[in-house]
């Protein structure tokens, strides 16, 4: 057993309370459970609890056993000393306060039902995909909902959490934090970073300064991006590079290193410099990309926006010297949609929190149900259990159920698992 299995009993009232007692044989009356302390100190904090003829108000701790108050070092931390109970599986060892006086201790040992104890360790020590895989279709689809629901919003605070930072360090200037942040995913996982270091060393304003002269944004970008460095053969690529000198002379700038761009295993489409020529165009095409964002009404107008076509000399090129075959390399539905959910969604979330406007908060609900769930293998195993996913707003919730409960076998802090004891 572990000690989480403990936490889960007392949290729940899933042990015996009939006629408590401390191991002193003092009897226990639990007015009040305490609340869960997600932070360093007890376990659960303002508890009201009677023992004997006094009634306590402070802390309870737990553990599995009581020695492991002196392994933990709780002896010599002032913070413990507000413990009223002291709640374990076996008390091996009696524990007193800084002061010396005994604190009374609760044994669960006999307590904590065996089914709930067994339907645990099942769930703990299986190595099934989800550790609750044969038991999930007996979870009540409400559960499951209300579950999915509280995990997409858990998912995007879990995403602001990194914007937060990112607007601090802009001063919460949101049209900056916003082009840095569209910059990043423009890179998707694999040139995340370099996209993110270059639009970092190339202020929105400056850009913006250009945003009539596309040529001259793209000068900027590549050079910027280290991609104009080498010695170039094709005419553009040269003006580009004679374009890039004397920019980054008259406003002093320094590139990037070059060297950490990702091409190898991609395809070409996402090829980094047909990003960057998209990002481009997407400067060219629009001002304020953040207020635009604000007032898109629905997903139709943020693809419209998206829809860039890039300048003549990528048509045929997807890198700087190799000609290719001649196409529009358009930035695909997939990618913006991949956009909104990693960018524009969480970042109208945020807003919604920092305006304390419930209308960004529900636009940004309501873009990923309007847009069709992501397709991965986490997905498909999903549709094998049963799952309807139809939306990115089941698909985003179902990754966080996956990747924070499911494969960190977090099982008595998830409903589904939390049904499944209770039951």
């Amino acid at each position: 057993m572990q000690e989480d299995l403990l936490h889960f009993a007392w949290r729940l009232k899933r042990f015996d309370l009939s006629e408590l007692h401390t191991t002193d044989g003092e009897p226990i009356e639990i007015l009040h459970f305490g609340e869960a302390n997600r932070h360093a100190g007890p376990d659960f904090l303002n508890a009201r609890i009677r023992i004997g003829k006094t009634l306590w108000a402070g802390n309870v701790e737990m553990h599995l056993k009581a020695s492991d108050w002196e392994l933990h070092h709780h002896g010599a931390d002032r913070n413990y000393d507000n413990v009223i109970l002291h709640v374990v599986l076996e008390e091996d060892q009696l524990i007193s306060r800084s002061s010396g006086e005994k604190i009374p201790c609760l044994e669960l040992k006999k307590r904590i039902p065996n089914r709930v104890s067994r339907i645990y360790k099942s769930l703990l020590n299986n190595e099934y995909w989800i550790p609750c895989q044969h038991q999930f279709f007996h979870v009540n689809p409400a559960v499951k909902q209300f579950w999915l629901d509280r995990l997409l919003v858990e998912r995007l605070e879990a995403k602001t959490d990194q914007m937060v930072d990112l607007l601090e360090q802009n001063q919460y200037d949101w049209e900056l934090a916003f082009y840095q942040l569209l910059a990043r995913n423009f890179g998707m996982r694999v040139n995340a970073e370099p996209f993110e270091q270059l639009a970092r060393s190339l202020p929105l304003h400056l850009l913006q300064q250009y945003k009539d002269r596309l040529f001259r944004l793209e000068a900027l970008l590549f050079g910027q991006a280290g991609m104009l460095e080498e010695e170039l053969n094709d005419a553009y690529p040269r003006k580009l590079q004679q374009e890039y000198r004397f920019l980054r002379h008259k406003h002093q700038l320094q590139p990037i290193a070059g060297h950490q761009w990702k091409f190898l295993r991609m395809r070409p489409a996402n090829f980094p410099t047909i990003r960057i020529a998209q990002l481009a165009m997407l400067l060219h095409q629009s001002a304020h990309l953040f207020s635009k964002m604000l007032a898109a009404r629905d997903v139709k107008e943020i693809e419209h926006m998206f829809a860039l076509k890039i300048s003549n000399y990528w048509r045929d090129h997807y890198t700087f010297d190799k000609a290719s075959r001649s196409r529009q390399k358009t930035l695909g539905k997939t990618a913006i949609h991949l956009l909104i959910i990693n960018t524009i969604a969480p970042l109208l979330f945020l807003y919604g929190n920092w305006k304390k406007e419930e209308k960004f908060k529900d636009r940004a609900l309501h873009l990923l149900e309007a847009l069709p769930p992501e397709k991965n293998h986490i997905i498909e195993q999903w549709k094998t259990l049963g799952m309807s996913v139809d939306s990115a707003y089941a698909s985003q919730a179902l990754l966080q159920l996956k990747h924070r409960y499911c494969e960190k076998k977090n099982c008595l802090n998830c409903a589904i698992g939390n049904a499944l004891l209770k039951a």
